[in-house]
């Protein structure tokens, strides 16, 4: 089969500082805004302190669409690094795919939960201030936003999971040193 790119002795192109950045910041952000909602949305309705917990979980998830929104920005702006050297043509279509619909589902998110949020009683406070209401209480509205926000919350864990199969497959069974692009210090940075 043909590879993509480049032979695969020539090094990995790196991205640059900020890229590396906001990739942790976010998959940090998205590591603890998963284990909350899951925790939150396991506790019965009225449960003492699950408010607590949904405001932070709201707080969390504006923090990591302001991220996401600057990643998304800097992604806009330069291009990713090429695929890393010595990649089958379709391994390199199914990480562009699988990378197109990360950002998707990192964008939709965060609006569909703030969304879903407008249209209930309680509103959204980011890390205790009032956001505007862009809705009215409508309890199906919230309803369909909700399951937008669950759903694409399911969809983003499946490819993330997908993500980080194929780093372990590249960078351990394929020897490509395919973390090291992502890793801050690196010299060789492309862009």
């Amino acid at each position: 089969m043909r590879r993509a790119d480049r032979p695969s002795a020539a090094p990995a192109p790196a991205y640059a500082g900020l890229p590396i950045a906001l990739h942790w910041a976010s998959a940090l952000l998205l590591c603890g805004l998963f284990a909350l909602g899951y925790y939150m949305t396991g506790l019965a309705k009225g449960a003492p302190g699950k408010a607590a917990w949904v405001n932070l979980h709201k707080s969390l998830g504006l923090t990591a669409a302001l991220v996401i929104a600057w990643r998304v920005a800097v992604r806009i702006r330069r291009a990713a690094p090429p695929s890393i050297p010595g990649l089958h043509c379709w391994e390199a279509e199914l990480a562009r795919i699988t990378h197109r619909l990360l950002y998707m589902c990192m964008v939709v998110m965060p609006l569909s939960g703030y969304l879903g949020s407008s249209f209930n009683q309680y509103g959204t406070r980011f890390w205790g201030v009032p956001l505007p209401r862009w809705g009215w209480v409508d309890s199906a509205l919230q309803h369909m936003f909700y399951t937008v926000h669950s759903t694409t919350a399911d969809l983003l864990l499946c490819l993330v999971a997908f993500h980080v199969a194929g780093v372990i497959k590249h960078q351990w069974l394929d020897a490509q040193r395919c973390v090291q692009r992502m890793l801050p210090g690196r010299r060789s940075r492309a862009l």
